[in-house]
């Protein structure tokens, strides 16, 4: 099985993939911590990722379709993947689209978790307060403008792949349990 989970930065994608890699055994491909993993190593890939995140921006479409691509082949994607925050823009779904053709491979849906915009600066700032502020992405200006890039550039995928057929919608403002259940209805499981 192979999965999108789409939403606004706090809709919930990656608790709601954590909880499908621990019950269905799909592993979750979180570019966010694929990219904070490049952070950490210090390498020079990493330095400048830690630049753009810190702004708010967008890594480019290149480097993330090339660790994604690198990340499914290893045997741990053999059941399934959930891929969360990638894509994040028409021309991503685009590239990802034509890395899985290239891979033999066909994402069987692509989940929007929908949340209250409000609710989700709440969340952020939440989170951010949960993991000790250590997160440079969260104080109320990046939000803000991590909010208007995802208005401006990811919301856009949505109607695409509405067209491709693969698009559910869950409502995210739900607990996280019944989040759970709707996400396991669309999956049949």
């Amino acid at each position: 099985m192979r999965l999108i989970l789409l939403g606004a930065p706090g809709a919930g994608k990656g608790t709601q993939a954590k909880r499908l890699e621990q019950t269905h055994g799909l592993k979750q491909l979180s570019t966010g911590d694929m990219l904070r993993a490049e952070i950490k190593s210090g390498s020079d890939l990493g330095q400048q990722v830690e630049t753009i995140l810190a702004e708010g921006n967008l890594v480019s479409d290149d480097i993330m379709v090339e660790m994604i691509a690198h990340r499914i082949e290893k045997p741990d994607c053999k059941k399934g993947f959930i891929l969360d925050g990638f894509p994040r823009t028409v021309a991503q779904a685009q590239a990802l689209d034509i890395m899985l053709k290239d891979h033999k491979l066909d994402l069987d849906a692509v989940i929007e978790i929908k949340v209250d915009e409000k609710a989700l600066y709440e969340r952020i700032a939440q989170r951010s307060v949960d993991e000790g502020g250590t997160r440079a992405d969260a104080d109320i200006e990046t939000v803000k403008h991590r909010m208007k890039v995802y208005n401006d550039l990811t919301a856009p995928i949505i109607p695409y792949y509405a067209a491709a057929g693969l698009l559910q919608t869950v409502d995210g403002m739900r607990p996280i349990d019944e989040v759970a259940m709707q996400i396991d209805a669309i999956l049949d499981v």
